[in-house]
């Protein structure tokens, strides 16, 4: 895949740099990427597909973040990868993808010599920073069926697409909620002509 279309931004240098030292990586569905307490060892650069970063409690539960795609970064492999610390958070991949694996030891040079990937590197944790604000206030101001209402059209944002396979079950993970309550929701929205029902499938009218 000709991933240099993904960072039109990047100074030609850069670019050479990246090609002599990135490995392109794929992933299936469901593969994890980064494990909490892992230490990072390269910075992933999304090519294709969607990944999915989120905190895993103890028992196994499940609070979603945010949601990477295509030209996009995680902010905090990158501040683990700068500053040698662990991971704390989960990434995983949602649907089939392609990701560009940057070594860290590249991270001090590339910080320091290429404005470009300077420039990307604070507006990743712009990005990443806004849209936990985001997660904040939905968790702080929203009723459930506003977060829900929410989770749905950022999902469709995300993806780009208006229908997409997803479980109740999947969907009371991300939301820290259960499968019942999202079940309830999920149908009155139905009724409210927000949405249609399938088996695993959900579509935004």
């Amino acid at each position: 895949m000709e991933w240099k279309k993904f960072f039109p931004n990047f100074e030609p240098e850069l670019v050479e740099l990246i090609e002599k030292n990135a490995v392109q990586r794929s992933f299936n569905a469901g593969d994890i990427i980064m494990r909490t307490g892992q230490y990072i060892k390269s910075t992933a650069l999304v090519l294709e597909g969607q990944i999915k970063i989120y905190r895993e409690n103890p028992d196994g539960g499940e609070f979603l973040m945010y949601y990477l795609g295509p030209g996009q970064a995680c902010a905090v492999s990158m501040i683990c990868a700068i500053q040698s610390t662990t991971s704390e958070i989960m990434a995983k991949a949602e649907v089939d993808s392609e990701v560009l694996m940057v070594p860290v030891q590249l991270m001090d040079d590339m910080m320091n010599k290429y404005k470009s990937w300077y420039q990307f590197v604070i507006q990743t944790y712009r990005s990443r920073f806004d849209e936990l604000l985001s997660v904040v206030d939905n968790i702080a101001f929203r009723n459930m069926d506003e977060r829900l209402e929410f989770y749905l059209k950022r999902h469709a944002e995300k993806t780009g697409k208006k229908t997409f396979e997803i479980s109740h079950q999947e969907i009371a993970d991300d939301l820290h909620s259960s499968r019942e309550v999202i079940s309830r929701l999920l149908k009155k929205m139905e009724q409210r002509n927000l949405v249609k029902l399938h088996r695993n499938m959900i579509e935004l009218v």
